[in-house]
C-alpha cells in the first residue's frame, strides 16, 4: 500500500502539478485523502495493483493513457524487507514460508526485483510507442525512478534475498543509463538509508535492528526530496543513484565508492540478528519441509 516513502513523492508531485496513478493493492488512510483532495487538477487516480500480475502491471498503463492522456514519469516503488513468508532462512515449504517448494518463485523477488525490471520494461515500450502525444526524444524526454537502498551497496546476513535484490537494482539502473542521452529516457534509482516509515515502523524484525539510543532515522521527505532531484536537474542524468540519510545526499559511485557512512545509515544491533540465524543452523533441521 502507498505509503513512505511513495506517499511523500507522489504527494510532492501533485503539489508541482503532476497527475498521479497509484497503483497498488490497497490504500492507506493518507493516500485515500490524498486521492480525496486531488479529484480536479492535478488529479490523483487509485488503481488497484498486484504488482507481481504483469497483467496488473499492463493494466496501470492503459489506465494512465486513459485518465491523463499518457505517461512521463514512472515509479515502480513497491517493496518489501524481507519477511519471514519469502525470506532466505525460513525455505519454501518450511512453516513461516508461503513461498511453494514447487513453486519456482519467491515473492520477494517478484516484488523488489522482477515488478520494477518489468515495470521499467512496459514504461520504455510505452515511451517509445505513445497511445497519446508524443514519442519520447531528446526533446521530449521521459523518467524511471527505481527505489533502490543502501542494502544495495552493503551485506546483511539476516537480510540475504533483500540485500541481493538491491543489488540487482543499482546494476540494473547503471546498465539503462545511456538511454538518456540517446533517446531521452533517463532511468534513476535512489537509496534510502533508514527511514522512518512503514516499511520498517511496521516490521518487528527490523526494528530489532535498530537501538534508539544511537541510531538517527532519515526522514521519506528527504528521500521524496531527492527522487525530484533526480527528474529536473540535468546533472544528475541516466544511470545516477543518489544515497540518502539523515540531513545528507550524496551520489553513489560505481566504481571506489567508499560505501554509505554517518546518521540515518547505521543499525547497531545487527550482530543480534546474525546470532539469530547461527543459533538457528546450528539446532538442527534447518531448512525441512513441514510435514
Amino acid at each position: 500500500m502507498l505509503k513512505g516513502i511513495n506517499y511523500c513523492f507522489a504527494k510532492l508531485l501533485l503539489s508541482r502539478g503532476c497527475n498521479v496513478l497509484i497503483a497498488d493493492l490497497g490504500l492507506r488512510p493518507e493516500a485515500q485523502k490524498l486521492v480525496e483532495e486531488y479529484q480536479t487538477q492535478p488529479r490523483a487516480v487509485f488503481q488497484k495493483t498486484d504488482v507481481t500480475k504483469w497483467n496488473q502491471l499492463e493494466r496501470m498503463f492503459e489506465v494512465a493513457n486513459k485518465e491523463f492522456g499518457g505517461v512521463d514519469i514512472v515509479c515502480p516503488g513497491a517493496g518489501i524487507f524481507d519477511p519471514d513468508f519469502s525470506n532466505f532462512w525460513h525455505p519454501p515449504g518450511t512453516a513461516k514460508s508461503r513461498d511453494a517448494p514447487d513453486g519456482d518463485r519467491y515473492t520477494s523477488i517478484d516484488i523488489n526485483v522482477t515488478h520494477p525490471i518489468r515495470t521499467t520494461q512496459l514504461a520504455i515500450r510505452e515511451f517509445v510507442n505513445p497511445k497519446n502525444g508524443v514519442r519520447v526524444s531528446t526533446t521530449n524526454p521521459k523518467r524511471v525512478l527505481i527505489i533502490s537502498s543502501i542494502a544495495g551497496q552493503t551485506s546483511n546476513l539476516h537480510a540475504a534475498i533483500y540485500v541481493a535484490a538491491k543489488h540487482a537494482m543499482s546494476g540494473f539502473v547503471r546498465s539503462l543509463g545511456s538511454l538518456d542521452k540517446e533517446l531521452g529516457i533517463r532511468v534513476n534509482g535512489v537509496a534510502p538509508g533508514v527511514v522512518k516509515t512503514p516499511l520498517w515502523t511496521d516490521n518487528a524484525d527490523k526494528m530489532e535492528l535498530l537501538d534508539s539510543k544511537k541510531d538517527v532515522w532519515a526522514t521519506p521527505e528527504e528521500v521524496a526530496e531527492a527522487m525530484v532531484r533526480l527528474l529536473e536537474e540535468p546533472d544528475l542524468g541516466g544511470g545516477v543513484i543518489l544515497e540518502v540519510g539523515h540531513n545528507q545526499t550524496r551520489e553513489v559511485q560505481q566504481f571506489n565508492d567508499p560505501g554509505p557512512s554517518g546518521e540515518g545509515h547505521t543499525v547497531s544491533r545487527m550482530d543480534e540478528t546474525y546470532k539469530e540465524v547461527y543459533k538457528r543452523l546450528k539446532q538442527g533441521g534447518w531448512g525441512k519441509a513441514r510435514l
